[in-house]
Protein backbone atom coordinates (compact mmCIF):
# COMPACT_ATOMS: atom_id res chain seq x y z
CA UNK A 1 0.00 0.00 0.00
CA UNK A 2 1.60 3.27 -1.14
CA UNK A 3 0.10 6.44 -0.55
CA UNK A 4 1.32 9.45 -2.72
CA UNK A 5 3.64 11.95 -1.44
CA UNK A 6 3.35 15.70 -2.70
CA UNK A 7 3.85 15.77 -6.41
CA UNK A 8 6.15 18.78 -7.97
CA UNK A 9 4.27 21.69 -9.65
CA UNK A 10 3.30 21.05 -13.29
CA UNK A 11 2.43 17.24 -12.15
CA UNK A 12 -1.02 17.90 -11.15
CA UNK A 13 -3.38 15.24 -12.20
CA UNK A 14 -6.78 16.75 -13.22
CA UNK A 15 -8.32 13.98 -15.52
CA UNK A 16 -10.57 11.25 -13.85
CA UNK A 17 -9.50 7.72 -13.89
CA UNK A 18 -12.52 5.22 -15.13
CA UNK A 19 -13.05 4.00 -11.17
CA UNK A 20 -13.84 8.08 -10.37
CA UNK A 21 -16.45 8.62 -13.36
CA UNK A 22 -19.75 8.76 -11.81
CA UNK A 23 -23.47 9.94 -13.70
CA UNK A 24 -25.48 12.36 -12.15
CA UNK A 25 -28.24 11.29 -12.49
CA UNK A 26 -31.34 12.79 -12.75
CA UNK A 27 -35.30 12.41 -11.81
CA UNK A 28 -38.98 13.76 -11.04
CA UNK A 29 -37.52 12.95 -7.57
CA UNK A 30 -34.29 14.90 -7.69
CA UNK A 31 -36.13 17.57 -8.91
CA UNK A 32 -39.25 17.30 -6.07
CA UNK A 33 -36.61 17.31 -3.41
CA UNK A 34 -35.00 20.92 -4.55
CA UNK A 35 -38.17 22.39 -5.15
CA UNK A 36 -38.98 21.45 -1.55
CA UNK A 37 -36.09 23.03 -0.39
CA UNK A 38 -36.25 26.08 -1.98
CA UNK A 39 -39.54 26.77 -1.57
CA UNK A 40 -38.45 26.99 2.32
CA UNK A 41 -35.11 28.79 1.78
CA UNK A 42 -33.00 25.33 2.84
CA UNK A 43 -29.72 24.80 1.84
CA UNK A 44 -28.10 21.10 1.03
CA UNK A 45 -24.65 20.54 1.04
CA UNK A 46 -24.85 18.18 -1.56
CA UNK A 47 -24.89 21.47 -3.72
CA UNK A 48 -23.33 23.80 -1.82
CA UNK A 49 -20.01 21.40 -1.86
CA UNK A 50 -20.66 20.01 -5.07
CA UNK A 51 -21.04 16.29 -4.00
CA UNK A 52 -20.68 13.31 -6.71
CA UNK A 53 -23.06 11.71 -4.79
CA UNK A 54 -26.19 14.08 -5.12
CA UNK A 55 -28.10 12.43 -7.89
CA UNK A 56 -27.74 8.85 -5.93
CA UNK A 57 -28.49 10.25 -2.46
CA UNK A 58 -31.57 12.89 -3.59
CA UNK A 59 -33.28 10.02 -6.18
CA UNK A 60 -33.78 7.93 -2.70
CA UNK A 61 -34.74 11.19 -0.68
CA UNK A 62 -31.64 11.43 0.82
CA UNK A 63 -30.13 14.97 1.65
CA UNK A 64 -27.85 16.49 4.10
CA UNK A 65 -29.01 19.72 5.38
CA UNK A 66 -26.75 22.60 6.01
CA UNK A 67 -28.41 25.69 8.64
CA UNK A 68 -27.24 28.91 9.86
CA UNK A 69 -27.37 30.07 5.36
CA UNK A 70 -24.70 29.12 2.79
CA UNK A 71 -22.21 31.78 3.63
CA UNK A 72 -18.92 30.73 5.58
CA UNK A 73 -16.59 32.94 7.66
CA UNK A 74 -13.82 30.21 7.16
CA UNK A 75 -12.35 30.02 3.60
CA UNK A 76 -10.73 26.14 3.74
CA UNK A 77 -8.74 25.71 1.07
CA UNK A 78 -10.59 22.67 -0.23
CA UNK A 79 -14.27 23.49 0.16
CA UNK A 80 -16.31 25.15 -2.39
CA UNK A 81 -19.14 27.05 -0.08
CA UNK A 82 -19.40 30.93 -0.60
CA UNK A 83 -16.85 32.53 2.13
CA UNK A 84 -17.80 35.95 3.53
CA UNK A 85 -19.49 37.82 5.91
CA UNK A 86 -23.05 36.22 6.45
CA UNK A 87 -26.61 37.64 6.73
CA UNK A 88 -28.80 37.49 10.07
CA UNK A 89 -29.79 33.67 10.72
CA UNK A 90 -33.46 32.60 10.37
CA UNK A 91 -34.85 31.89 13.66
CA UNK A 92 -37.46 30.24 12.11
CA UNK A 93 -35.36 27.82 10.13
CA UNK A 94 -35.39 24.96 12.85
CA UNK A 95 -38.96 24.30 12.33
CA UNK A 96 -38.33 24.55 8.25
CA UNK A 97 -35.37 21.98 8.50
CA UNK A 98 -38.04 19.86 10.67
CA UNK A 99 -40.84 19.88 8.36
CA UNK A 100 -38.25 19.25 5.70
CA UNK A 101 -37.58 15.80 7.28
CA UNK A 102 -41.02 14.75 7.88
CA UNK A 103 -41.71 15.50 4.03
CA UNK A 104 -38.82 13.09 2.88
CA UNK A 105 -40.03 10.37 5.52
CA UNK A 106 -36.51 10.47 6.77
CA UNK A 107 -35.56 8.08 9.55
CA UNK A 108 -31.97 9.28 10.21
CA UNK A 109 -30.95 12.93 9.45
CA UNK A 110 -27.55 14.74 8.89
CA UNK A 111 -27.48 18.19 9.89
CA UNK A 112 -24.53 20.02 8.84
CA UNK A 113 -23.20 24.31 8.89
CA UNK A 114 -21.81 26.86 7.82
CA UNK A 115 -18.68 28.01 9.95
CA UNK A 116 -20.15 31.06 11.76
CA UNK A 117 -17.34 32.58 13.99
CA UNK A 118 -19.67 36.02 13.91
CA UNK A 119 -22.05 34.64 16.48
CA UNK A 120 -20.73 34.73 20.05
CA UNK A 121 -21.25 30.78 20.54
CA UNK A 122 -20.69 29.93 17.03
CA UNK A 123 -24.42 28.75 16.12
CA UNK A 124 -24.53 26.24 18.93
CA UNK A 125 -28.21 27.44 20.26
CA UNK A 126 -29.53 27.39 16.69
CA UNK A 127 -28.19 23.55 16.25
CA UNK A 128 -30.32 22.61 19.87
CA UNK A 129 -33.29 24.64 18.46
CA UNK A 130 -33.21 21.95 15.14
CA UNK A 131 -32.51 18.73 16.89
CA UNK A 132 -35.57 19.54 19.63
CA UNK A 133 -37.74 20.58 16.39
CA UNK A 134 -36.60 17.41 14.93
CA UNK A 135 -37.35 15.25 17.21
CA UNK A 136 -40.92 17.30 18.24
CA UNK A 137 -42.41 16.67 14.24
CA UNK A 138 -40.26 13.78 13.38
CA UNK A 139 -40.17 11.03 16.37
CA UNK A 140 -38.21 7.81 15.85
CA UNK A 141 -36.11 10.02 13.66
CA UNK A 142 -31.94 9.49 14.60
CA UNK A 143 -30.29 12.61 14.46
CA UNK A 144 -26.74 12.73 13.19
CA UNK A 145 -24.48 16.70 13.03
CA UNK A 146 -21.76 17.62 11.46
CA UNK A 147 -20.43 21.09 13.22
CA UNK A 148 -17.58 22.86 13.07
CA UNK A 149 -15.12 23.44 16.03
CA UNK A 150 -17.47 26.39 17.84
CA UNK A 151 -14.31 28.32 17.98
CA UNK A 152 -13.11 25.93 21.18
CA UNK A 153 -15.66 27.25 23.47
CA UNK A 154 -16.67 24.99 25.71
CA UNK A 155 -19.61 26.42 26.55
CA UNK A 156 -20.88 25.89 22.85
CA UNK A 157 -19.73 22.21 22.92
CA UNK A 158 -21.63 21.19 25.74
CA UNK A 159 -24.58 23.08 25.00
CA UNK A 160 -25.39 20.75 21.94
CA UNK A 161 -23.86 17.70 23.56
CA UNK A 162 -27.03 18.04 25.89
CA UNK A 163 -29.18 18.01 23.20
CA UNK A 164 -28.32 14.63 23.06
CA UNK A 165 -27.35 14.19 18.94
CA UNK A 166 -27.69 10.62 18.20
CA UNK A 167 -24.34 10.95 16.49
CA UNK A 168 -21.98 13.96 16.88
CA UNK A 169 -19.96 14.13 13.19
CA UNK A 170 -16.45 16.41 13.64
CA UNK A 171 -13.81 15.99 10.52
CA UNK A 172 -10.37 15.81 11.08
CA UNK A 173 -10.07 16.31 6.97
CA UNK A 174 -6.88 15.49 6.69
CA UNK A 175 -3.33 14.48 8.03
CA UNK A 176 -1.30 16.79 10.88
CA UNK A 177 1.33 17.99 8.17
CA UNK A 178 -1.77 19.14 5.93
CA UNK A 179 -3.88 20.76 8.16
CA UNK A 180 -2.41 24.38 7.95
CA UNK A 181 -2.29 24.29 4.07
CA UNK A 182 -6.25 22.86 3.63
CA UNK A 183 -8.15 24.41 6.56
CA UNK A 184 -8.51 27.80 7.57
CA UNK A 185 -8.71 28.96 11.49
CA UNK A 186 -9.66 25.03 12.30
CA UNK A 187 -6.34 22.85 13.71
CA UNK A 188 -5.57 19.31 13.77
CA UNK A 189 -4.64 19.32 17.23
CA UNK A 190 -7.65 21.28 18.11
CA UNK A 191 -10.22 19.06 15.91
CA UNK A 192 -8.95 15.88 18.12
CA UNK A 193 -9.64 17.81 21.66
CA UNK A 194 -13.11 18.88 20.25
CA UNK A 195 -13.97 15.02 19.70
CA UNK A 196 -11.87 14.61 22.93
CA UNK A 197 -14.26 16.84 25.03
CA UNK A 198 -17.70 15.63 23.13
CA UNK A 199 -16.81 12.46 25.02
CA UNK A 200 -16.22 14.12 28.10
CA UNK A 201 -19.80 16.31 28.08
CA UNK A 202 -21.89 12.83 26.71
CA UNK A 203 -19.97 9.35 26.87
CA UNK A 204 -22.82 7.81 24.69
CA UNK A 205 -23.17 10.30 22.19
CA UNK A 206 -21.54 8.10 19.28
CA UNK A 207 -18.77 10.50 17.67
CA UNK A 208 -17.58 10.12 14.31
CA UNK A 209 -14.74 11.88 11.78
CA UNK A 210 -13.94 11.89 7.77
CA UNK A 211 -10.24 12.28 6.26
CA UNK A 212 -9.94 13.30 2.47
CA UNK A 213 -7.21 11.58 0.99
CA UNK A 214 -5.61 12.63 -2.89
CA UNK A 215 -3.74 15.84 -1.14
CA UNK A 216 -0.46 14.59 -0.72
CA UNK A 217 -0.63 12.08 2.38
CA UNK A 218 1.86 9.83 2.77
CA UNK A 219 0.98 6.05 4.40
CA UNK A 220 2.73 6.92 7.52
CA UNK A 221 0.59 9.83 8.16
CA UNK A 222 -2.53 8.43 7.32
CA UNK A 223 -2.51 5.39 9.47
CA UNK A 224 -1.27 8.22 12.23
CA UNK A 225 -4.58 10.62 12.05
CA UNK A 226 -6.89 7.24 12.43
CA UNK A 227 -5.07 6.20 15.44
CA UNK A 228 -5.20 9.88 16.73
CA UNK A 229 -8.70 9.59 16.16
CA UNK A 230 -9.52 6.23 17.83
CA UNK A 231 -7.39 7.67 21.03
CA UNK A 232 -9.64 10.56 21.54
CA UNK A 233 -12.91 8.11 20.93
CA UNK A 234 -13.72 8.23 17.41
CA UNK A 235 -16.00 5.17 16.44
CA UNK A 236 -17.45 6.21 13.45
CA UNK A 237 -14.68 6.88 10.28
CA UNK A 238 -15.04 7.86 7.03
CA UNK A 239 -12.24 7.98 4.32
CA UNK A 240 -13.18 9.56 0.47
CA UNK A 241 -11.50 11.03 -2.57
CA UNK A 242 -10.99 14.50 -2.52
CA UNK A 243 -12.39 15.83 -5.64
CA UNK A 244 -11.26 19.52 -6.51
CA UNK A 245 -14.65 21.60 -6.75
CA UNK A 246 -13.50 24.55 -8.55
CA UNK A 247 -10.83 25.85 -10.24
CA UNK A 248 -9.90 28.32 -7.18
CA UNK A 249 -9.75 25.13 -4.70
CA UNK A 250 -6.63 23.10 -4.06
CA UNK A 251 -5.59 20.88 -6.79
CA UNK A 252 -6.39 17.23 -7.00
CA UNK A 253 -2.41 15.50 -5.97
CA UNK A 254 -3.21 12.07 -6.79
CA UNK A 255 -6.08 9.64 -7.15
CA UNK A 256 -5.97 6.82 -4.72
CA UNK A 257 -6.82 3.30 -6.21
CA UNK A 258 -10.20 1.66 -4.69
CA UNK A 259 -7.36 -1.12 -3.33
CA UNK A 260 -6.02 1.03 -1.06
CA UNK A 261 -9.59 2.42 0.21
CA UNK A 262 -10.31 -1.23 1.28
CA UNK A 263 -7.01 -1.80 3.21
CA UNK A 264 -7.83 1.39 5.31
CA UNK A 265 -11.13 0.26 5.99
CA UNK A 266 -9.23 -2.93 7.03
CA UNK A 267 -6.97 -1.22 9.27
CA UNK A 268 -9.95 0.84 10.76
CA UNK A 269 -11.63 -2.31 11.54
CA UNK A 270 -7.61 -3.30 13.39
CA UNK A 271 -8.06 -0.24 15.00
CA UNK A 272 -11.06 -0.68 16.95
CA UNK A 273 -14.20 1.12 14.91
CA UNK A 274 -16.75 0.50 15.32
CA UNK A 275 -17.62 1.02 11.35
CA UNK A 276 -15.71 2.49 8.96
CA UNK A 277 -16.54 3.37 4.94
CA UNK A 278 -13.33 3.80 3.15
CA UNK A 279 -13.89 4.26 -1.06
CA UNK A 280 -13.35 6.97 -3.15
CA UNK A 281 -16.78 8.42 -3.13
CA UNK A 282 -17.67 8.36 0.34
CA UNK A 283 -18.33 11.11 2.27
CA UNK A 284 -19.30 12.21 5.69
CA UNK A 285 -23.07 11.84 5.45
CA UNK A 286 -22.95 9.01 2.65
CA UNK A 287 -24.98 5.99 3.90
CA UNK A 288 -24.52 7.98 7.63
CA UNK A 289 -27.87 5.67 8.32
CA UNK A 290 -26.38 2.62 7.79
CA UNK A 291 -23.21 3.10 9.08
CA UNK A 292 -25.21 3.89 12.79
CA UNK A 293 -26.92 1.10 12.58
Amino acid sequence: MNLPVIQAAGEKRTRLPQWLKKPLGFSESIHQVKKDLRERGLHTVCEEARCPNLGECWTQKTATLMILGDTCTRHCSFCSITAGKPQGVDPNEPQKVAEMVQILGLKHVVITCVARDDLEDGGAAHFVSVIEEIRKKNSGCTVEILTTDFQMKEASMEKVCKAKPDVFNHNLETVERLSDHVRHRATYKNSLKFLKRIKKFDRDITTKSGLMLGLGERQEEVITAMKDLRDVGCEILTIGQYLQPTPRNLPVVEFIEPKIFQELEAKGYELGYKTVASGPFVRSSYHAGEMLK
